[in-house]
């Protein structure tokens, strides 16, 4: 193909594009990036006092066997793999994950609400118009009360009635009655679950995987280029530093929002659409702490109210190399913040301490003593919301941009949170860019429920 491709973002989709296209032989294309570093919000951190963070609990497993071969080819086996290990803090101890297989940990009142809400929720024929809804109606009035309902109140940080139903596939685990009996009855926990259950994770964060993509490159990636303006009739970016380049086709992974807003003389029809996208701002707290790891955690979920955090993870477990060195261990602690949801982040470091004292991740001799490392990650988009209305509007936008030669991919550039794994992300990249080349169909991105944006273009 003689045309030219541009990337916008170097993170996991833009180098995944990048990667593939010179894997193929071509080599009319650039790469833009607006940070001075690569990954996107998957890059990860260094402190000052040599801690490594990722913005957020990333842990790489994968559907797919081209991004499996990707991680060996550029890790070269610098990365642990590891057992997930992944608990949830409730009614004051620790449950293992998925919470509905093992409710034979709670106090028993609360497992029989959970059992017979269940049961009950199986007898009736309840309506699933929303995930709030859908909720009650798989897992009973127990379940969502217990833990459903407030913990993914805190992730999405949205009113869940404003959430849509068809976004779950392998994140939400379903109910065996005869499963949580049994568990009941042989008193055994049941972690197995779930397509993450082994994982792998680079040795010096998350951030290293895109750091080699990167480096191995056939050309540099232009750093510190924002994006200021799009013209997408005269196929051309203008850029913050007063440069520009051409384009034959624009891959871009810019939060869609922002991109519609930077399309000269967008349609105002487009522009409602995109205003009807949500997402959450993430503020993710790293605590650095100088003793030995008390706990063979991985992750663990919270969805009480003496915490401002989602979830925290034991960053340290996953390689001994993200800390200054042995003899201490780091905690990430994720919290979600929206207009529904508003959180501070003037006060949250010092309130997800408190949390972590309060859910017995910290005593308060370490809180008061043996801290070395506050980090405070402010991440302006850190989940595409799957709200009810979603869809509609990326029917409207992902055709209308389509037609003129612009590729919206990624986590936030597809807006949707089902394809927003590192894997799915690579791969929206690498198949962006076979489109582009061979004509071979996207079928990561193409998962879009309802009317395929693909054939109303071809239509």
């Amino acid at each position: 193909m003689s045309a030219r491709i541009v990337i916008l973002g170097a993170g996991p989709t833009g180098l995944g594009a990048a990667h593939r296209l010179g894997e193929v032989g071509f080599t009319d294309w650039d790469i833009y990036e607006r940070d001075n570093r690569v990954g996107g919000l998957a890059a990860s951190l260094t402190d000052d006092h040599g801690f490594i963070w990722d913005q957020g609990g990333h842990v790489m497993f994968s559907h797919y066997g081209y991004f499996d071969d990707l991680v060996e080819k550029m890790l070269r086996d610098d990365y642990d793999e590891h057992m997930r290990e992944a608990w949830i803090w409730i009614r004051d101890r620790f449950v293992p994950y998925p919470f509905q297989n093992n409710i034979h940990r709670l106090p028993r009142d609360a497992f029989l609400d959970c059992v017979t809400g269940i049961i009950d929720a199986q007898h009736k024929s309840l309506p699933k118009r929303n995930f709030a809804e859908w909720i009650t109606a798989i897992f009973g009035e127990g379940i969502a009360r217990e833990f459903m309902s407030p913990y993914n109140f805190k992730v999405w940080a949205h009113p869940l009635e404003m959430l849509g139903t068809h976004w779950q596939g392998d994140r939400v685990p379903t109910v065996d009655v005869r499963r949580i009996l049994e568990n009941l009855v042989d008193d055994r926990d049941d972690v197995s679950w779930g397509p993450n259950n082994r994982f792998k994770f680079p040795l010096l964060g998350t951030g290293m995987l895109y750091e080699r993509i990167a480096a191995s490159l056939a050309k540099p990636i232009h750093m510190q280029h924002e994006v200021v303006g799009i013209d997408a009739r005269a196929k051309r970016v203008a850029f913050a530093d007063g440069s520009g380049t051409s384009f034959d086709h624009l891959v871009t992974t810019m939060p869609l929002k922002e991109l519609v807003r930077c399309i000269d003389g967008c349609p105002s029809s487009i522009r409602e659409a995109a205003g009807a996208l949500s997402h959450t701002e993430g503020l993710f707290v790293g605590v650095g702490v100088a003793e030995a790891c008390p706990s063979s955690k991985c992750w663990m979920y919270f969805p009480e109210s003496n915490s401002p955090f989602y979830r925290v993870t034991y960053l340290s477990n996953y390689s001994p190399r993200v800390t200054p060195g042995p003899g201490h261990f780091s905690l990430l602690a994720e919290v979600s913040s929206s207009p529904y949801k508003p959180e501070d982040p003037a006060d949250v470091v010092e309130r997800t301490i408190q949390g972590l004292v309060a859910s017995q991740l910290l005593t308060p001799e370490q809180a008061a003593s043996k801290i070395v490392s506050r980090q405070l990650m402010r991440v302006p988009y850190s989940y595409p919301v799957p709200t009810l209305d979603r869809d509609a509007a990326l029917n409207v936008i992902q055709p209308w941009l389509m037609e003129r030669n612009i590729y919206s991919r990624g986590r936030f550039g597809a807006w949707r949170y089902e394809i927003g794994n590192t894997d799915h992300s690579v791969m929206m990249g690498v198949e962006v860019a076979d489109y582009l080349i061979s004509g071979e169909t996207e079928t990561t991105w193409a998962l879009l429920p309802g009317e395929e944006a693909r054939a109303r273009i071809a239509g």
